[in-house]
C-alpha cells in the first residue's frame, strides 16, 4: 500500500512539474522569444563624388545596417534589393552573404547602381531637381536561416522596403525604412 502511494505521488508530483514547464515554455515563447522585426537603415554615402550627368549608369556607395532584435541568429546568402524612382525600377544593390548574431548590429558596405538615363527621361525628373531632392524606393527579399541556441533552425524571410530621399543641393541622403520577419 504504501509503495502504490508514493508511486502516486511520484506521478503526480511529475506531471505538475511538466505542466509547470510547459507552461513557462510557452510563456517564454509567446514574450522573450518572439519574433522582432529587424531593424534595417540604409543610408548611401559619398553623395558629394556623383556626378549626375547623362552617363548611362552612376554608382553610388552605401552602408546598409542590419540590427538584430532577436534572441535567435541569422544567416542568408547572397541577395539584392531593386531601387525604384516612381515605380520605374532604376538600379538595384548587391547585399552580400552575412551572418548576424542574435541581439547585434552589423554593417555592411555595397554600392547602388543607378541606370541614370531611365532617372532622367522620367516625366517626373525635372519637377523633383527643381524641388531639390529625388525620392527613391528599394524593396528587398532576404531569405535565411535563423538559429537558436544552436539547435533550433528555422527558414525565414525578412522583407524590407525603404524610401531614400536625396537631397540635391546638400548632397545628403535620409532614409525610412520598414523591415518585416516571416517564418
Amino acid at each position: 500500500m504504501a509503495i502504490q502511494k508514493a508511486f502516486k505521488v511520484c506521478c503526480a508530483v511529475t506531471a505538475i512539474f511538466i505542466i509547470v514547464i510547459a507552461i513557462i515554455f510557452t510563456t517564454l515563447a509567446l514574450t522573450v522569444f518572439k519574433p522582432k522585426n529587424p531593424d534595417i537603415q540604409a543610408y548611401p554615402v559619398g553623395l558629394d563624388k556623383v556626378q549626375w550627368g547623362f552617363t548611362s549608369n552612376v554608382t553610388i556607395g552605401m552602408v546598409i545596417t542590419i540590427g538584430n532584435r532577436n534572441y535567435g541568429s541569422f544567416q542568408y546568402k547572397n541577395t539584392s534589393a531593386t531601387i525604384q524612382y516612381h515605380g520605374l525600377s532604376v538600379g538595384e544593390v548587391a547585399i552580400p552573404p552575412e551572418f548576424v548574431p542574435a541581439r547585434s548590429k552589423i554593417n555592411i558596405t555595397t554600392s547602388a547602381n543607378l541606370m541614370t538615363s531611365a532617372v532622367v527621361n522620367s516625366p517626373y525628373f525635372s519637377q523633383d531637381v527643381s524641388g531639390g531632392n529625388l525620392t527613391l524606393t528599394s524593396t528587398a527579399k532576404i531569405p535565411g536561416k535563423v538559429h537558436m541556441f544552436n539547435f533550433l533552425n528555422m527558414h525565414a524571410v525578412i522583407y524590407n522596403n525603404c524610401k531614400i530621399d536625396l537631397f540635391l543641393i546638400s548632397q545628403t541622403a535620409h532614409s525610412t525604412c520598414f523591415s518585416q520577419l516571416k517564418l
